[in-house]
């Protein structure tokens, strides 16, 4: 019997989590069972070899409970408790559960109290309209619950059961990868292609572009590695593997006088590609990743670099980021063109309005969050810790956040480097209130107001729900605006035009939560609001100090995505210009 895969591995521990969870089981096993799914998901060499080899407990959070459980599912191809939980449930329930919206829980609450055991059954009771008086579901529930097995059947008859993978996991699969090729003596050029390298939200699969002395040998170097769990093809011209990740991957060896041509062929959305084509073909060229090809004379200009082959076609150089055909090419031309804007870098950021200590659910005191911002040159930190009914504990009263309040104070006076802001991450209440009483809320120094409950009303509602956050004097930005989680959650239904526009007219800022999942607003809604006039900040939204900057390169890049300069980007001002601009300081009128 083969070994299983990582994945393999990964899918029977969220199943055991999922059974123990229609069981009943208590949140700390499941939650147990769900993180090593993930441990193993992500770890870049076999789990099933390191069982073997007895040391799969290196692999944090594995400890000898769950060793047991995969030692019995390498050797026996399946888990004993797993088997036991499933004779307890119909199957189709536990297909129910990984419909996006529903969860173990409410599955099990539509199969005791509607005799709902499957896809078909659950798709039949939401058309005659029988979950819309279960408490807890209603009108919406029934029409996302269609909508999700609609996708689910299309998918299926596409023929699509691979997942894509957020980009900060992509990234990690691809970085050692990177640097394995790089390293080999027979390269010389090794680049990361693809929607990878236009720091899309994620990606399907990796594309690498290399040129070598001697292209079999570093193909060959890539297969042979350990990060590689199985091999799809191998040749002069590259290679096809899949790693432990489950990550596909396509390195592309080519002559040196062609790397640009596949780079910028390879890196382009197929939009951008097909546009840039449909362009060149009108001046008498044929673009491909082979070069470009000059009907008038029959020749071929093979392209060292990606400024060349733009060059060529009558463009100035387009970052990838950019390259999404959404008016890059005519902004481009170098007969013409609007030109390009100067995007966006890391080092441009001043400040960070949005961190967590501690106090709610960070990882960090406030000291240790002040320190790493100090090590970023950040010239402002706002400490922005949940509020009474979302994270900072439901039990926590205004007087507590007062508290709060003056231990940041007194953390801002040990700190002569940085300005330390009291601040909160307040939640609007489903009524567009907020959780703390005005007088609370102007004694802070910022307010960042955002949804985390009661996400399924209706559009018409969150998108009042929000406005009237906007329209609060005290509040200085709206925090992660439409509560997506990239390939996990969808965001809730809300009118964003409105938001930008009330944004606008009120002066209040709107952020792009930088938290790798999240990356909301997006990179369109970010473009729109800019464009309307709306100061947009990038906020790590850390819980820690290593995401005060690890998280911070996703939320510039989805900038750079929304054509932004540093102009655009509030918190890029030095801690003097930025003060002012804040709603409560009172010193600034909306942008016009």
């Amino acid at each position: 019997m083969a070994d299983p895969t990582n994945s393999e591995i990964a899918a029977a521990f969220d199943e055991l989590g999922d059974l123990y969870e229609l069981d009943g089981a208590i949140i700390h096993r499941v939650v147990a069972y769900r993180n090593a799914a993930k441990v193993v998901r992500d770890a870049s060499v076999s789990v099933a070899a390191l069982t073997r080899d007895g040391r799969v407990t290196e692999l944090p959070g594995i400890g000898a409970t769950l060793e047991t459980k995969l030692v019995a599912l390498v050797e026996t191809g399946d888990i004993p408790q797993a088997a036991r939980l499933r004779a307890k449930f119909p199957a189709g329930l536990l297909e129910m559960t990984r419909l996006p919206g529903l969860g173990p829980k409410r599955a099990r609450r539509l199969y005791e109290e509607l005799g709902v055991d499957s896809l078909q059954s659950l798709e039949t009771a939401a058309r005659q309209q029988r979950i819309r008086d279960l408490k807890g579901f209603g009108v919406r529930a029934e029409e996302n619950f269609l909508a999700a097995i609609a996708r689910a059947n299309a998918d299926a008859a596409d023929g699509k059961t691979g997942g894509r993978f957020v980009l900060d996991r992509a990234l990690a699969i691809a970085e050692p990868l990177l640097e394995l090729l790089r390293a080999h003596p027979t390269s010389h050029r090794v680049e990361l292609a693809g929607s990878a390298r236009r720091w899309a939200d994620s990606v399907k699969d990796l594309d690498i572009i290399a040129t070598a002395d001697d292209p079999r040998a570093l193909a060959e170097a890539l297969t042979a590695s350990d990060l590689v769990e199985s091999i799809a093809g191998v040749g002069d011209a590259g290679a096809r593997v899949r790693t432990h990740s489950g990550m596909g991957v396509d390195l592309k060896v080519v002559a040196p006088d062609q790397f640009g041509n596949l780079l910028q062929h390879f890196s382009g959305s197929k939009e951008h590609n097909m546009a840039l084509r449909e362009a060149a073909v009108k001046r008498g060229l044929h673009v491909s990743e082979y070069g470009v090809l000059d009907d008038a004379t029959g020749e071929t200009l093979r392209c060292a670099t990606e400024q060349e082959v733009y060059a060529e076609l009558g463009y100035a150089y387009i970052e990838p980021e950019l390259r999404e055909n959404r008016g890059e090419l005519r902004a481009a031309l170098l007969d013409g063109g609007s030109g390009l804007p100067e995007l966006i870098r890391e080092e441009d950021v001043r400040g960070d309005l949005h961190s967590h200590t501690t106090a709610s659910d960070g990882r960090n005191e406030i000291e240790e969050m002040a320190e790493a911002a100090q090590a970023l040159g950040y010239e402002y930190l706002a400490i922005t810790d949940h509020s009474a009914s979302h994270g900072f504990g439901d039990e926590v009263s205004a007087e507590q956040l007062e508290i709060q309040i003056e231990r940041i104070h007194a953390a801002n006076a040990a700190f002569p480097g940085i300005e330390l802001l009291a601040g909160s991450e307040v939640n609007i209440m489903p009524d567009g209130s907020l959780d703390y009483p005005d007088e609370l809320l102007a004694r802070l120094d910022w307010v960042i107001a955002s949804v985390h409950s009661s996400f399924r009303i209706d559009e018409r509602a969150m998108t009042e729900r929000v406005v009237a956050a906007i329209e609060h004097p005290w509040v200085d930005a709206i925090g992660h605006l439409t509560g997506r989680k990239i390939e996990a959650r969808p965001p809730y239904a809300i009118d964003v035009e409105r938001v930008i526009e009330a944004a606008a007219r009120t002066g209040t800022m709107l952020e792009i939560n930088a938290a790798p999942d999240r990356r909301d607003l997006n990179d369109v809604h970010a473009r729109a609001a800019a464009q309307a006039g709306v100061r947009i900040l990038v906020n790590s939204d850390a819980h820690r100090t290593r995401t005060l900057a690890s998280s911070r390169r996703y939320g510039i890049a989805t900038a750079r995505r929304a054509w932004l300069t540093a102009e655009q980007v509030a918190n890029t001002r030095g801690w003097a210009q930025f003060a002012p601009l804040r709603k409560r300081a009172g010193t600034v009128s909306p942008p016009g």
